[in-house]
């Protein structure tokens, strides 16, 4: 029988510290809790297929809040720039270090679960799928250029029944390196959809956000 060759699987985690519209959103700490980043951390050291964990950011402060297994990569400062593809942050960091798969995550994203990452990482690394994205489920009513855009307004229809469609979280990305090197893309042609909870789905971008995060970490069981 043959062997199937061991991939190395690194994860890393893209951390700007001057973040524009939450200021200092990654290190900021929850009431009663811990700095931002100490989550997404403390969650990938638990999953079963990493080989290394990095944390990809400019700014030497960050090292203070890593833990001693996770591995602190300088970034040069244009990688900070708003104006910088955030693609191309991620082929500096693949040009940097040496991987087969990368598992991209975000320190936005504290809820994110080990199951989550596992199930994205071994549908990558069997080879079925170039690339794994956490997303949910969306069964809403659309509306587009002031009129309905899946459904019929005289035919209404339960919410239960309309088309599925999937929302992308942001929170996780699994990906081969020759996808990102050759392609500069972290979604490759052959993706596989790993549907999460809204919970796990939460993304901190704006202040709005980080309240709503803050009362998920103080009330539910995240």
């Amino acid at each position: 029988m043959m062997e199937v060759e061991e991939m190395k699987v690194v994860a890393f985690v893209p951390i700007k510290l001057n973040s524009e519209r939450v200021p200092m959103k990654n290190i900021r700490a929850f009431k009663n809790g811990k700095p931002l980043i100490e989550y997404i951390l403390s969650m990938l050291e638990k999953v079963h297929g990493i080989d290394e964990i990095y944390v990809y950011c400019s700014d030497e402060g960050i090292k203070k809040f890593l833990p001693s297994n996770v591995k602190f990569l300088q970034r040069d400062v244009y990688y900070d720039l708003s104006s910088t593809p955030f693609n191309e942050v991620l082929s500096g960091f693949a040009k940097e270090v040496d991987a087969d798969v990368y598992v991209l995550a975000h320190a936005t994203a504290p809820f994110m679960k080990k199951e989550s990452v596992e199930k994205a990482i071994s549908k990558v690394t069997s080879g079925k799928h170039d690339s794994a994205l956490t997303v949910t489920e969306f069964k809403e009513f659309l509306w587009k250029d002031g009129k309905p855009f899946n459904y019929d307004i005289d035919n209404i229809p339960r919410t239960q029944d309309l088309e599925t469609m999937y929302v992308e979280t942001c929170g996780l990305y699994v990906y081969k390196r020759t996808l990102i090197i050759d392609e500069n893309r972290r979604i490759g042609d052959n993706p596989f959809l790993v549907e999460i909870t809204k919970i796990e789905a939460c993304d901190i971008n704006i202040e709005e956000d980080f309240m709503i995060a803050e009362a998920l970490f103080q009330f539910a069981e995240v």
